[in-house]
């Protein structure tokens, strides 16, 4: 996988995302790993634009 900033605000990678999401076993569902990665990385919280980009890299890892 090549790795992109997904939130250009906060300068966050989607190998960031990825190990913001090693940090738990599983999540019930791709908005609780949105939130825990937010908390880990606070991607979606300048502007909020890149809010479907990190869904989708979330919903990736976690489906592959």
């Amino acid at each position: 996988m090549e790795n992109y900033t997904i939130c250009n605000c906060m300068k966050v990678s989607y190998f960031d995302v990825s190990d913001a999401m090693q940090d738990k076993d599983s999540f019930e569902s791709v908005e609780a790993a949105f939130e825990s990665v937010q908390k880990a990385t606070k991607c979606s919280t300048g502007c909020g634009g890149c809010h479907d980009k990190v869904m989708d890299a979330i919903s990736e890892l976690m489906y592959k």
